[in-house]
């Protein structure tokens, strides 16, 4: 084990809570490696109601039914988006963290 100082772990702020939180907790406890900021913002969403700042996630709207979905990489909204189209044959909205959309099982 290295001798790192743990004022090195990256850091997550939240505006909306007006706090900032080091991640050394989720790096040496959870051992949640590179994956900590993801296991950290999942945390946040879960207990706060929204994400920490610089955190937009994919959202996977069906254009049907009442199924909307978060998700904070593009392989599991997309692997989502198409299992719940096969599943229902309803249309759904797939949109980036960047703004751009796309629909799913339109014909």
């Amino acid at each position: 084990m290295t001798d790192e100082n743990p004022d090195d772990a990256p850091t997550v702020t939240c505006s909306r809570c007006g706090r900032r939180w080091s991640l050394e907790h989720e790096l040496d406890d959870l051992q949640a490696g590179n994956r900590a900021a993801e296991q950290f913002a999942l945390d946040h969403r879960r207990h706060t109601g929204h994400y920490p700042d610089d955190v937009t996630p994919w959202i996977v709207d069906c254009r049907t039914c009442p199924e909307t979905e978060q998700f904070l990489a593009e392989r599991p909204a997309r692997r989502f988006a198409r299992t719940h189209t096969r599943h229902t044959d309803h249309p759904v909205e797939l949109g980036s963290p960047d703004g751009d959309e796309s629909v799913v099982g339109e014909d």
